[in-house]
């Protein structure tokens, strides 16, 4: 059976997400050089620079963050998974800890949309170059959004794979 991590969807929306990840740590640091040799070379700081450079910054942080959950990447703390020695019961227990994470990020989504809409309807303005914050806003949102989706992937497919133990331990017993 097809994983539904292995579809083009979703192997297309991570090859497209790391794209525009690649290019964003490109300009971050790009930014910054530009900013030294105006500032500390050429004795001319734009103004500016590090209000320009708040855009790219966040995209970077939630699609990396996207990345991470797509790629089943994430930072743990897996102190219960070195004691737990039956497969069936590690599968389980990685279910019920992606069922939560799914519930968390669910919840998560729901509150950035509703910020989400808050900032497309006050549409603030940056203090010093009038930029609409809502460009920068917005990543939390869609971050989010691309993490749950991922994160109900990778539930898919641990119940899946916890199905699959559950019917092998039982037709063995039979």
């Amino acid at each position: 059976m097809k994983r539904l991590s292995d579809t083009k969807f979703i192997s297309v929306l991570g090859n497209v997400q790391q794209v525009i990840v690649l290019v964003l740590i490109t300009i971050i640091p790009i930014l910054v050089v530009i900013q030294v040799i105006l500032r500390y070379v050429l004795q001319m700081p734009l103004m500016g620079i590090e209000e320009i450079m708040l855009f790219p910054t966040i995209w970077l942080y939630m699609l990396g963050g996207s990345v991470a959950s797509k790629e089943q990447n994430h930072i743990e703390a897996g102190i219960l998974v070195l004691y737990i020695k039956k497969e069936k019961s590690l599968a389980l227990f990685k279910l019920v800890r992606i069922f939560i994470a799914t519930l968390v990020s669910c919840w998560l989504t729901f509150w950035a949309f509703k910020y989400f809409m808050y900032s497309l309807r006050v549409w603030k303005l940056s203090s010093l170059l009038y930029l609409p914050l809502f460009f920068g806003e917005s990543a939390m949102f869609i971050g989010l959004l691309l993490m749950t989706l991922f994160t109900i992937v990778e539930l898919t497919e641990r119940y899946s794979t916890y199905s699959e133990l559950r019917n092998d331990s039982a037709a063995r017993r039979s």
